[in-house]
């Protein structure tokens, strides 16, 4: 299982998007970088920081570019 999240950035700028379970515990880190502007694909294989498969459920993600914070809801499903 996988999900890919799609984002688009209009200034060149630190970018940071992690993903976190329902409890706000930080599950795995995508992004956290600069990037340039621009239309990005980030694919999410499922799996936490450890490199460990998470459990089947609601996910959220949090996409941060300077004073732009932006927070998802996405099912994993196995």
């Amino acid at each position: 299982p996988e999900t890919k999240i799609t984002y688009k950035i209009t200034n060149q700028g630190d970018v940071k998007l992690t993903v976190y379970n329902l409890l706000g515990e930080k599950v795995a880190s995508l992004v956290d970088q600069k990037q340039q502007a621009g239309k990005y694909e980030v694919v999410w294989n499922g799996r936490n920081s450890q490199g460990l498969r998470v459990a089947s459920g609601v996910y959220m993600y949090k996409l941060e570019t300077g004073e732009f914070t932006r927070v998802k809801k996405m099912l994993l499903i196995k």
